[in-house]
């Protein structure tokens, strides 16, 4: 399918600007039936997006986070082509005015990612990668990082609280790395791991709208990203997912050992 990467990132860069960078630590939130925030600029990220990709690509169907769950599953059923959007992708961050979020946005076609990006407003870094043509953060290629260091010396983005209470207490008991972070931003600090920013990653439970974007700019960087259980990430579902990677091939085995050995002890 034949999209023009430069209209997309004018698309959302311009509605960023628009809907949420003058609302930046201005808003109030709300409470979803999950717990999850909510705020006005989600939904009116995901309006004006959803208006400007239909009018530049009105074959292309549309899939938020801000839908129902009974939308989006419709849409999954569908063989039609659909773009995935994660409006604000760290709203706790934003509402709490801290500039660590971002606009992550897929094309999903034949149940495969064809084309990621992920925009951060606060910074305007542009990260964005299409099937088969390698990885761009704004206009430089992202390549595995070389840097020669030991796991004993790495830093690790761990979200603790969506993993189990036994994984959690070896990760803090016998820690494998040198310190741990975690940032709020699922694909963000996927992004960030693609670019260096990082070295380990550890997330229990994501959405499709978290990670479709970022795991293909990870593929095409050259990094490996899979499951706690080795299968891959994106399977075209709306069952959230455990997620591992690393910033070099050689951590990313190091790191898929660990859990490999940890979830077969008892």
């Amino acid at each position: 399918m034949n999209i023009d990467i430069k209209q997309i990132k004018h698309i959302v860069i311009s509605a960023s600007e628009t809907e949420l960078l003058p609302r930046f630590n201005e808003i109030k939130r709300q409470y979803k039936s999950d717990g999850s925030i909510v705020t006005e600029a989600d939904i009116a990220m995901q309006t004006a997006l959803q208006s400007a990709l239909y009018a530049a690509y009105p074959d292309i169907a549309f899939l938020g986070e801000e839908m129902t769950p009974a939308q989006q599953q419709h849409l999954l059923a569908s063989p039609s082509p659909f773009w995935c959007l994660d409006p604000v992708d760290g709203t706790s961050n934003y509402a709490a005015g801290l500039p660590y979020f971002c606009v992550s946005l897929a094309l999903v076609v034949n149940n495969s990612v064809h084309f990621g990006l992920v925009y951060d407003p606060s910074h305007q870094e542009c990260f964005y990668a299409q099937l088969g043509q390698r990885a761009y953060l704004n206009e430089r290629l992202l390549i595995p990082s070389k840097l020669n260091i030991s796991p004993n010396k790495a830093i690790a983005f761990v979200d603790f609280k969506r993993l189990t209470t036994s994984l959690s207490t070896r990760l803090i008991n016998d820690r494998p790395y040198s310190s741990q972070r975690n940032l709020g931003s699922i694909a963000l600090e996927l992004c960030w791991i693609a670019a260096g920013r990082g070295h380990l990653y550890l997330h229990g439970r994501q959405q499709l709208w978290d990670y479709a974007a970022a795991q293909l700019i990870l593929a095409e960087a050259g990094l490996a990203v899979e499951t706690l259980e080795g299968d891959t990430l994106f399977d075209g579902s709306l069952v959230p997912k455990s997620a591992i990677t690393a910033s070099n091939p050689d951590l990313f085995r190091y790191w898929r050992d660990y859990f490999n050995a940890t979830m077969a002890t008892p």
